[in-house]
């Protein structure tokens, strides 16, 4: 098997090449059955040819027996001189046809030769003819035959290896790519989680720089707040306390 690539493009491909698979299949199966039923026909043609020819020939010979002069009829008394033939089409397949044929026939002596000679040139005749049609079948039959072969090759070749193949590898490319698929949404989330937790961590850093901030400002305050507070109160004492007085003079004495 060819290494195909895992890609959409190749798994188009190979679709495409799937469907065509399948619909020549059956036009290939048709013509597959169309042709084994022809050779069958003409096989059956060409053996009732071939009984009517022994049969003949079997008659001719008792009928030439009776008169005791088997020896009069030469071997080339008649010949074929022409064979006609046409064409036909059968699947596709062009075979020939036959028409018929043109015969000469020997010369011979009137005087010398049996009376019978005329009646057997023209039973010869008729037996070269069915020898030249069953023939002709027989080349149909090669010529179909031979087309039968190679349809059945297409036809198995098709069934058993192209369109198993293509599903195989289109099963083949849809699996790796819901894999990749399913793998990029993993990596999208990891990615994501980690953005989350950089930002939190992030966030959590200013937070704690602004806290640490906001915390100097107020203790600096309180401070000052505190010993403000402390003066006002110091100076208030000092006014409410008493004056201390002094002893006089007479007093002493």
């Amino acid at each position: 098997m060819a290494t195909i690539k895992l890609t959409k493009n190749e798994q188009k491909v190979q679709k495409d090449a799937l469907k065509m698979f399948q619909r020549y299949l059956p036009t290939l199966t048709l013509k597959k059955q169309q042709l084994q039923t022809e050779i069958r026909g003409i096989e059956i043609r060409a053996r009732q040819v071939r009984e009517s020819r022994k049969q003949l020939e079997k008659e001719f010979t008792e009928w030439i027996g009776v008169f005791g002069e088997e020896d009069a009829f030469k071997p080339g008394m008649v010949t074929v001189k022409n064979i006609k033939k046409g064409t036909g089409n059968i699947a596709g397949v062009t075979i020939p046809v036959y028409e018929g044929a043109d015969f000469s026939r020997g010369d011979y002596d009137l005087y010398e030769t049996p009376l019978w000679i005329d009646l057997a040139a023209d039973r010869m005749e008729k037996a070269l003819s069915l020898d030249l049609e069953a023939s002709v079948l027989d080349e149909q039959v090669r010529l179909l035959s031979q087309e039968l072969r190679v349809t059945t090759q297409r036809v198995n070749l098709f069934e058993k290896v192209k369109i198993p193949e293509a599903k195989s590898n289109i099963k083949k490319i849809s699996v790796y790519l819901g894999d990749q698929q399913v793998a990029a949404v993993v990596r999208s989330k990891i990615s994501k989680k980690k953005l989350q937790i950089k930002t939190a961590a992030a966030d959590a850093v200013a937070a704690e720089k602004a806290a640490a901030a906001n915390g100097g400002s107020k203790t600096v305050k309180s401070v000052k707040k505190t010993s403000s507070k402390t003066t006002v109160k110091a100076a208030a004492d000092v006014k409410k306390a008493p004056a201390k007085k002094t002893p006089s003079k007479g007093a002493k004495k």
